[in-house]
């Protein structure tokens, strides 16, 4: 079973939109043992989507289309599959009703476009899932496409997921004849490039292809650092887990603890859990990342009892007046030890994290763009890392940010 994305919008060809949705589509694709060997976009206009369209089913068994079922005049996904399909568009009195009752329910008129929406294919069936005004389809094809299916799914990311996980991919197991469990398993990384991961992890990944009962694969993933990938394949979910075990220990073993987490798991995310393990609360002092430490920290719910907050004395005058550090230069060793340890007394917290540096794109006090010190205050004493990362601004804030997250990682592991 081979399944094809085709991406609609104009917007994606003229890069005023990135399409992230084909990456996610054949991420979970992938994930259920769909083979997935192209990935196409094209712009709103119906000719060249029909084309689109017959050249995927050509190479393929499935084609999912994302995007340009919305209610204006240039969503013509629905008139391009029913001139593949070889079909009239008919409305679908449910789906208006659904509509209207969308609208009414946040106290609006539905205008009469929204009505485009109810337009189906015939002999398409609608997702089971429809968390907006667009319904999604599913359009299976006669003739001479017999057995192959076009599924239609907005481009809005959030809609679009809700209905590819609950209709699409259970459909296109079922229509492979798929039975068997197929998992994932992802290990976060930080402190090692792609190249020396996959030299770390060369024997092992020959051990799997020639066992077969796993594969490896690396994702990098910029400043977030990269995923090592462990996927499995089993009779049962028992059998796939217990596979999935085995390896990850495997890997571990061999690359060590630059893995900081599992799957979903942040830097700030394992960081904030490793201290309430210990009971431990965290203040930031942060002058050249300008509260984006902050930021990611409380990006994630429930950890009010772990941080206690963030200075960001941009200027050396407030790193000595709120946080008592000395007459020293901004971007030094003695500065960023003395505002660790100085934002742990003015905010009441047990460990403290500083950053001073240059982002650029100018040098500052004699120091070039990309040099830094990070400093940490744990257990009663103070340290301090010197970098000098070679990137642009925002590289360097953000890359900032999570090398400072895993020094203290690092840290709180030894101690």
């Amino acid at each position: 079973m081979k399944c094809e994305v085709v991406a609609v919008g104009t917007e994606l060809l003229l890069g005023q939109i990135v399409d992230t949705n084909s990456s996610w589509i054949g991420e979970q694709l992938a994930l259920v043992g769909i083979d997935s060997h192209f990935q196409t976009k094209v712009g709103d206009n119906l000719d060249r989507m029909v084309t689109a369209l017959r050249q995927a089913l050509e190479r393929s068994d499935a084609v999912i289309v994302c995007g340009g079922l919305g209610p204006t005049q240039d969503d013509i996904t629905r008139n391009a599959i029913a001139e593949v399909m070889g079909v009239a568009l008919v409305r679908d009195p449910e789906i208006v009703e659904k509509i209207h009752a969308m609208f009414g329910g946040r106290g609006r008129e539905m205008p009469d476009n929204n009505l485009l929406q109810a337009d189906v294919p015939v002999g398409a069936t609608v997702n089971p899932a429809m968390p907006g005004t667009a319904p999604g389809l599913m359009c299976p094809l006669t003739g001479a496409d017999e057995g192959k299916i076009i599924y239609a799914v907005p481009g809005v990311p959030w809609e679009m997921q809700q209905m590819v996980t609950a209709g699409i991919l259970p459909d296109l197991q079922e229509r492979a004849g798929i039975t068997s469990v197929i998992r994932s398993r992802t290990l976060r990384t930080w402190g090692q490039s792609e190249s020396g991961l996959a030299e770390q992890l060369d024997d092992e990944i020959q051990r799997l292809d020639d066992a077969g009962t796993a594969t490896i694969a690396f994702l990098a993933s910029g400043w977030e650092g990269l995923k090592v990938r462990i996927t499995a394949k089993a009779p049962t979910e028992a059998e796939v887990v217990a596979i999935l075990d085995e390896e990850e220990q495997r890997v571990r073993e061999i690359i060590g603890d630059i893995v900081f987490g599992l799957d979903d798991d942040t830097m700030e995310s394992v960081v904030m859990e490793l201290l309430r393990e210990r009971g431990q609360t965290l203040a930031l002092a942060e002058s050249l990342t300008g509260g984006l430490i902050a930021s990611r920290l409380t990006a994630h719910a429930g950890f009010s009892d772990v941080f206690r907050g963030a200075v960001v004395p941009y200027h050396r005058d407030l790193k000595q007046s709120l946080l008592g550090a000395p007459d020293v230069p901004a971007v030094s060793e003695e500065m960023v030890k003395a505002m660790a340890e100085g934002v742990c007394a003015t905010l009441g917290a047990d460990v403290g994290i500083a950053v001073s540096g240059v982002a650029g794109p100018d040098p500052h006090e004699g120091q070039d763009p990309g040099a830094l010190w990070i400093g940490i205050h744990l257990n009663g004493t103070s340290e301090a890392v010197n970098l000098t990362l070679p990137f642009d601004r925002e590289r360097i804030r953000q890359f900032t940010c999570i090398m400072a997250l895993n020094m203290l990682r690092t840290r709180l592991l030894a101690a």
